[in-house]
């Protein structure tokens, strides 16, 4: 069965990104970003696989992802509808009427489609791309974190878990780091 898998970037505090939905305050050093794109190329937005030459690269831990709102909307805003063309796209939201590109799909029922995605055939998992709120409703689906923390401190912004207090345990399993202080962390979920 394939699992989905949060891998996501956090601040010390828990943030994954800033109140406007900023990325750019993370410290990605040279030799972290050279791991990322060997081992999760397909974590990268297809309009910037070409800059960092891995255009046409394969994937090779995901084949499909699943968004919400806050998520999608920077590719929108710099008019990409389909920010990962080599994956199967899935938006969850409420407030969207329709996706213009056939190649995106909006979703109503996270919990269901993930359901899904996860009874179908296949050696790739289902990268849960973001965000909190998402996050925090796909809890119970979560087999996997992949935390990619980075030694700042946001103070505010989108927290990793969006929601009630409803504890859920992990077992890391797998940590490495990196020469700007970051850390990646394995964990899976507790039986």
């Amino acid at each position: 069965m394939r699992k989905l898998v949060y891998y996501v970037g956090v601040s010390i505090d828990g943030y994954i990104a800033g109140p406007g939905g900023e990325v750019d305050f993370y410290p990605l050093g040279d030799d972290m970003a050279a791991w990322i794109n060997e081992r999760y190329p397909e974590t990268l937005p297809t309009h910037v696989r070409a800059h960092v030459g891995l255009e046409g690269a394969p994937n090779k831990r995901f084949d499909t992802l699943v968004m919400g709102l806050g998520t999608y909307q920077p590719a929108l805003d710099i008019n990409v509808t389909s920010p990962y063309a080599h994956l199967r796209q899935y938006v969850a939201s409420t407030t969207l009427d329709e996706i213009a590109d056939p190649s995106v799909d909006l979703v109503r029922d996270p919990a269901g489609i993930v359901g899904e995605l996860k009874a179908e055939d296949g050696d790739k998992d289902i990268w849960l791309c973001g965000g909190g709120r998402l996050a925090a409703a796909l809890l119970p689906e979560i087999d996997e974190l992949i935390v990619k923390s980075y030694p700042v401190v946001a103070r505010a912004g989108v927290p990793a878990f969006s929601g009630e207090f409803r504890p859920a345990l992990f077992t890391p399993t797998r940590r490495e780091s990196f020469g700007n202080g970051a850390q990646v962390t394995w964990f899976t979920r507790a039986s």
